[in-house]
């Protein structure tokens, strides 16, 4: 790609967001943060883990940006009783009594955008059959294995106060997940107006603006996006921060981390800061993207110890205690 492609791939993108924000504010009223959050993983290419109380709109939000965008959605509402074959798909034995065949019956994980509605309510092994999808973009079955659409991202969301009938994610697949987004309560004048907008007869339209083969060259544009040396080395080093064995790991982290973040945080800072500049129509992130990105990137990387809990210590509060020690 010469740079002069570089640079109008870039604008395009910019302007491509101005008109997301436009179409996705119709129905979102506020949570600027978590949308923005929202577009930059999607043009980095990773998954997101969105979690909030009941009644902030994160199902709303996400079928919301599925519909501005021109790509296949498939919802999947996770209970206690959803096997992987549910999530997957099955070969099922069809034909009649003198000829039969197995045909494998693709399941609602085959399109770009998943919604994995309260992942945390299926046992571990349902969830589990995510990981291979998220991590090499295909399914196995039986002894075939069928590539995933893209793009393919998902974005799954999580209940944090209920704790019954709950099943907590691995670390194994909380790391699948490129963002932890949090989602809070809005404060009283966007409630006001949430409210005001929300219950009248209006209809609203959304309209699509992106295909897929738009986003794929976003996509790539993002990762050819120049670095700085100086950037790579602050990501790294502040992902190696979080390891309480780290040389370079502080005395509170040492206290209040049982388990740091590995390198896959590292890469998420990088892609994550690049996808953060281009939206904004820059050529290259700086360690300000950087400190942008690294809470919902490192927060559900990080195993707090006994001690942190006890003195209720947050993933954020270290997180943002790491990041003012680095500026």
């Amino acid at each position: 790609m010469t740079n002069e492609q570089m640079i109008e791939r870039i604008e395009q993108l910019k302007v491509a967001k101005e008109e997301l924000l436009q179409q996705i504010h119709k129905v979102i009223i506020g949570q600027d943060e978590v949308i923005e959050q929202l577009l930059i993983g999607l043009f980095a290419g990773g998954h997101m883990l969105i979690e909030g109380v009941p009644g902030l709109a994160k199902t709303l939000l996400i079928s919301t940006l599925a519909k501005a965008l021109n790509l296949s959605f498939g919802r999947i509402q996770f209970t206690p009783d959803l096997m992987p074959s549910d999530i997957t798909g099955s070969d099922i034995l069809v034909g009649s009594s003198t000829e039969r065949e197995f045909r494998y019956i693709k399941g609602p994980i085959f399109a770009n955008i998943i919604l994995a509605d309260e992942i945390n309510r299926t046992p571990p092994k349902t969830q589990a059959a995510l990981l291979q999808a998220m991590q090499e973009y295909s399914v196995s079955s039986g002894n075939q294995t069928r590539a995933l659409p893209l793009p393919f991202i998902v974005m799954a969301t999580q209940n944090p106060i209920e704790q019954e009938g709950t099943y907590p994610l691995p670390e194994a697949q909380l790391d699948r997940f490129m963002f932890h987004v949090q989602i809070d309560y809005p404060d009283r004048e966007t409630e006001l107006q949430i409210v005001k907008s929300t219950t009248t007869d209006q209809k609203v339209e959304i309209q699509s603006l992106l295909d897929a083969e738009k986003i794929l060259a976003a996509q790539a544009a993002v990762r050819g996006l120049p670095l700085a040396d100086h950037v790579l080395q602050y990501a790294v080093d502040l992902a190696r921060s979080t390891r309480p064995n780290s040389p370079e790991a502080s005395e509170s982290v040492r206290k209040w981390i049982s388990w740091g973040a590995g390198p896959r945080a590292s890469q998420n800072l990088i892609l994550a800061a690049k996808a953060r500049a281009a939206l904004d129509g820059r050529l290259s992130p700086s360690e300000e993207d950087v400190r942008q990105v690294a809470k919902p990137v490192l927060s559900h990387r990080i195993l707090l110890s006994f001690t942190a809990e006890a003195e209720g210590v947050s993933t954020r509060d270290i997180i943002q205690e790491l990041i003012g020690a680095k500026s």
